[in-house]
């Protein structure tokens, strides 16, 4: 026997929803971040252009004309969105572990482990760099589940390294 539902019971409810509980607050990545987000995509559509305009020039291709204005068009809409891509960057220090958020449409949450972190890293760009951030990567065992926390100031960048190091190894010594 099958059943039809309605327009209505399509829609999923906050029962359907992924449940996360509110343990702490997310501390959002610093504003300055958009900067160097920005920068980076401007610097590969003007790579990306200017590999097209050659093949126009040398080649007297048309079709590549149709290209540098995808680019820029492609170009303008990411920049346009990096402040919202940006805003939904976050983690949030829970009692057993690390939740890390990014992303607009699909969302991705990654939960690691303090007792599985092996390796905590902080790397800073010449961009960043000159802004005062760093990114934040964490290792655990399995290669795929290497997080990054970008654009923190590099003061907290520090003290959260030196603080997941610490949850690190005291939960790795309960093992």
């Amino acid at each position: 026997m099958t059943t039809i539902k309605s327009r209505e019971k399509c829609v999923p409810d906050a029962a359907d929803r992924l449940d996360l509980p509110d343990v702490g607050e997310w501390k959002r990545v610093s504003p300055r971040y958009v900067v160097v987000e920005t920068v980076g995509t401007i610097v590969f559509g003007l790579v990306l252009a200017a590999a097209a305009a050659a093949v126009w020039l040398l080649l007297d291709v048309q079709w590549a004309l149709y290209v540098i204005g995808a680019v820029v068009l492609i170009t303008g809409a990411t920049v346009a969105f990096e402040p919202r891509r940006v805003r939904a960057i976050g983690y949030q220090l829970r009692r057993d572990d690390l939740l890390f958020r990014r992303g607009i449409m699909f969302t991705r949450f990654v939960s690691v482990p303090y007792g599985r972190m092996q390796l905590v890293d902080i790397t800073r760009g010449p961009i960043a760099r000159w802004l005062g951030l760093a990114d934040l990567k964490f290792v655990t065992a399995a290669a795929s589940s290497g997080v990054l926390i970008p654009g923190l100031p590099e003061a907290d960048a520090e003290s959260l390294r030196d603080r997941l190091v610490e949850l690190a190894e005291s939960r790795r010594a309960g093992l």
